[in-house]
């Protein structure tokens, strides 16, 4: 009878797609279950993508139908594997959150809280562990699109300091400016005590174990992103944009103060792309493949185009974003795909800073 040894030695002989590694060194494989002639492996994944999940289940039939033909089916559940950025000075100050992303634009307007929202919700559906973080503070908009406008953090004693606990919705952890003040009241802040809550909610909040922090960031380069990017070396930026001009020139700027500054763009989504008309043409409103031209100028992958759309504005609104209130929809769909091609961005990049051979010093 196959066993569970059997079954790991057959895995660590077929490599995942993207890692190049075996499944079983990959950290792919979580379980098996086996019922006659039937078994369900469920394995992670560094990217769901069709093509990679079909090369694997393909090597994994064909090495089980050779070794062990007593085995006449398998089923396959697939989840996300999310490699972890390793660089120190992260681990120090958010030690069990694995991968920090700013969402991030030029200018306002261009939707980006809404963008952001709706990758944390999708990537939370897809099983993985998400925070969100509003940065904007002057202009906090998460308590009103989580339906949290009356939400407040607890306190919690951790070691000897009192210490903030994000609240939690839709599956995602949650912090805001927009939880500590009155509503309706205004932020008047100099920009130093701006960037102090930000800090505070990075290292005095308690967000447990986390795949990825997500900060949805006030437009401009200005104090906020530069204390983010000198308290916590990021493990990337997704830059939002819209497809006209004046909107590029101000992404444009987003994304060099990030490569100053040393961190990486993993993607630029285009929000507000067109308008589905209702004989299904499209009007470009805005201009056409804006996002597309930033994407090839500086080679970085275009995760989507979004359109402009009443449902994803309503969803905002309601604080039920449309990847929940509208789940079959195409939006929710294109949510999630952009979600999990971010995914499969963040992992390339940490398993190409994992190759780089370690400094060492000759003394």
């Amino acid at each position: 009878m196959i066993t569970e040894k059997d079954i790991i030695k057959v895995l660590s002989t077929i490599k995942e797609p993207m890692l190049q590694t075996d499944l079983i060194s990959a950290g792919s494989y979580t379980g098996t279950s086996i019922i006659g002639d039937e078994m369900t492996l469920s394995l992670k994944a560094a990217s769901l993508n069709e093509e990679s999940i079909s090369v694997i289940k393909k090597n994994i039939t064909s090495a089980f139908s050779t070794d062990y033909p007593e085995i006449k089916k398998i089923n396959f559940k697939f989840f996300p594997l999310i490699l972890e950025d390793k660089n120190s000075k992260k681990s120090l100050i958010l030690p069990n959150v694995k991968n920090t992303i700013a969402i991030a634009s030029g200018k306002g307007g261009v939707g980006k809280s809404t963008v952001a929202v709706n990758l944390a919700v999708s990537l939370a559906k897809a099983g993985i562990k998400t925070g969100l973080i509003d940065a904007d503070i002057y202009g906090p908009s998460i308590p009103i699109m989580f339906n949290e406008a009356k939400g407040k953090p607890f306190l919690t004693k951790e070691g000897d300091k009192n210490k903030m606990v994000p609240l939690e919705k839709y599956g995602v952890k949650l912090m805001s400016i927009g939880f500590l003040m009155e509503e309706g009241n205004a932020v008047v802040w100099r920009g130093p005590m701006a960037s102090s809550a930000l800090k505070q909610f990075m290292t005095e909040v308690v967000w447990g174990n986390l795949d990825v922090l997500l900060f949805d960031m006030p437009p401009g380069t200005g104090d906020i992103q530069l204390t983010l990017s000198q308290t916590i070396p990021l493990t990337g930026s997704v830059i939002v944009t819209t497809p006209q001009e004046i909107s590029l020139a101000d992404a444009r700027k987003g994304y060099s103060m990030f490569e100053k500054v040393n961190v990486k763009t993993l993607g630029i989504i285009e929000n507000m792309s067109y308008y589905k008309n209702s004989d299904g043409t499209e009007e470009h409103i805005f201009g056409k493949g804006g996002g597309k031209k930033m994407s090839e100028e500086y080679k970085v992958k275009l995760l989507g185009e979004i359109p402009l759309n009443s449902n994803i504005r309503s969803g905002g609104d309601m604080g039920m974003p449309v990847s929940l209130s509208e789940p079959e929809s195409f939006e929710a769909e294109l949510f999630r795909k952009i979600s999990l091609d971010l995914i499969v961005e963040i992992n390339k990049k940490n398993f190409k800073e994992s190759e780089k051979p370690a400094l060492e010093i000759n003394i």
